[in-house]
């Protein structure tokens, strides 16, 4: 339970600066407002904002229930995660993160969130290669091994994983 409580205050951290501050930050900076009329697109990027989100939550609530983690990499989980949405893609927290701000940016018809979005993916590209899979690789070894086997790092398996490369 009190994995679950740190993971709660983590994300809401994680979620209330990359997802939330910063992009209003941006928002502001480009002069975007809110539109005018709920036209097509604003529903669009409402639907792909919401379906990000969720997938993040559910994520971040896997960590915590089935991994006794956080997303943190200070407080990561003590088990591999490869259950839930980790099972389609390595990555689903980022994607879920990135469908969340592609979605906002469809919303306000905004290049700059676009633009921050895109950078989002850069970075988390980035840490994703350079940090977590060496750590992970160095935690659980041949476990992760044989999970990178079956599991695309950015684009999901419709399968759950059960093909190999």
């Amino acid at each position: 339970m009190f994995a679950l409580a740190r993971t709660v205050v983590y994300a809401t951290l994680f979620i209330g600066l990359v997802l939330v501050f910063l992009p209003g930050r941006v928002l502001a900076w480009s002069g975007v407002t809110s539109p005018p009329a709920i036209r097509v697109g604003q529903i669009a990027g409402m639907v792909a904002a919401a379906a990000g989100g969720a997938l993040a939550l559910w994520c971040i609530f896997t960590f915590a229930l089935v991994g006794k983690g956080t997303p943190a990499p200070f407080d990561p989980p003590r088990r591999m995660v490869v259950r839930g949405p980790y099972r389609f893609v390595r990555n689903p927290m980022y994607l879920g993160a990135a469908l969340a701000l592609a979605g906002a940016a469809l919303y306000y018809e905004s290049a700059a969130l676009t633009v921050y979005a895109g950078a989002f993916l850069l970075i988390t590209h980035a840490f994703v290669r350079l940090y977590e899979e060496p750590t992970l690789r160095a935690s659980f070894g041949a476990e992760y091994d044989e999970y990178c086997l079956r599991v695309r790092r950015w684009w999901p398996t419709l399968d759950g994983g059960v093909r190999t490369r």
